[in-house]
């Protein structure tokens, strides 16, 4: 008997061990949302978020709100309603996210925003973007330097609700503005997207037959330039663009368009991540809310050490 009751007893605590071990918590939850899931830059933040995330121990919920501020804001229910730790952000809008950062903000969640900066501080625990302006600086002096500091060029817009697109464009023209050999003879958003920079391309080209140059918000309208000039037999037309893709890395090897700047998007969202880590364990980062990294120009001479915008040694 006494036998049989120790027994029932080693049971009885295995049994507990066991409903213990399945009573523990799960690992913490990290949403990453970031835009346009057809963008490779943007496809490669929410790639390099999501591998650190897991790499540090936590489960993720990576989606896309496709540059719909309502959508946006859904993901953001969904995020506070999932309970999760922290909100990696690529966000929508400078000024339309904020009252979705502020619900989060209000519900205990932290932020953590990449990319793209908005128009109030205080709200996300950080924000981590490329210099963009430092970036466009580049492009714009390389720009001038193939042009010859002269001749007819056309600049391709970004959308015009993204900081980004202005910053570039300012950017920019702090460089080719010097030069009064250079005469912009059209100016247009293609919304950061190649099907869009092709039809708005194939239109300048019969408006403006004789122009020397192109220079683009982003990479993928500087493919969709590139692809409009040389089904007209303007191939030789000079191209530059801006984020240092794969596609315009295999497109400067081949002799086609002539450089990028690279913005280093997967080594920001890696960091933002990290910093979430850091806050969920002790409530602070140890580092300003706002945080600039420098952009890196990418052309002939570097471009094979280019790959999923990181540049290799």
């Amino acid at each position: 008997m006494f036998r049989r009751g120790r027994i029932a007893l080693f049971a009885l605590a295995l049994l507990a061990c066991t409903m213990v071990a399945s009573a523990a918590p799960a690992a913490k939850l990290i949403v990453i949302i970031t835009a346009e899931t057809d963008n490779p830059f943007f496809r490669a933040e929410a790639v390099a978020a999501n591998a650190m995330a897991k790499q540090l121990g936590y489960r993720t919920l990576v989606s896309s709100h496709e540059g719909d501020v309502n959508k946006e804001d859904q993901l953001f229910d969904i995020a506070i309603s999932s309970k999760a730790s922290a909100i990696i952000l690529d966000n929508a809008g400078a000024d339309a996210s904020i009252n979705a950062i502020k619900k989060a903000k209000a519900a205990k969640i932290p932020c953590f925003l990449i990319d793209r900066e908005i128009n109030q501080s205080g709200l996300a625990v950080s924000q981590i973007v490329s210099n963009n302006f430092q970036g466009a600086q580049l492009g714009g002096q390389f720009f001038v330097k193939i042009m010859g500091e002269k001749g007819d060029f056309v600049e391709l817009l970004g959308k015009e609700s993204d900081t980004n697109a202005a910053i570039r464009s300012k950017g920019y023209h702090d460089i080719i503005d010097q030069y009064p050999g250079m005469k912009m003879v059209a100016q247009q958003s293609a919304n950061w997207s190649q099907p869009e920079a092709f039809t708005k391309m194939e239109s300048i080209i019969q408006a403006h037959p004789d122009i020397k140059g192109v220079i683009c918000g982003n990479d993928t309208m500087a493919m969709g330039a590139m692809a409009a000039l040389k089904a007209a037999g303007k191939g030789k037309v000079l191209v530059v663009g801006f984020d240092g893709s794969n596609d315009v890395r295999d497109s400067i090897l081949s002799g086609d368009i002539k450089a990028t700047v690279l913005q280093t998007c997967a080594y920001n969202a890696e960091l933002a991540v990290q910093q979430a880590d850091q806050y969920i364990k002790t409530g602070k980062t140890g580092k300003p809310e706002k945080q600039i990294t420098d952009c890196v120009l990418i052309d002939s001479t570097n471009a094979r050490k280019l790959e999923t915008f990181t540049l290799g040694k």
